[in-house]
């Protein structure tokens, strides 16, 4: 019988906007933006951009206001 393999410990995610103590997200501030946006423009879930229940809100409010701002796109084809 083979021995399981030992896989290495999960590491622990923090929240990015935690982490660096970013208490107001803005719609116009479009490179923070596109952190957590894909390169189509689709907004990246939590468990692929990192961000708490809190902040991952607030990043999903800031993305679609800016996109009805025209700051950022809906979708790229």
């Amino acid at each position: 019988m083979r021995p399981k393999p030992s896989h290495a410990p999960l590491k622990e995610r923090t929240c990015y906007l935690c982490a660096n103590v970013i208490d107001d997200l803005d719609y116009k501030d479009v490179r923070s933006l596109q952190r957590f946006t894909s390169a189509s423009g689709k907004i990246f879930p939590r468990r692929r951009s990192g961000a708490c229940m809190k902040h991952q809100r607030v990043i999903a409010e800031a993305i679609k206001r800016a996109r009805i701002m025209a700051l950022l796109p809906f979708t790229t084809h």
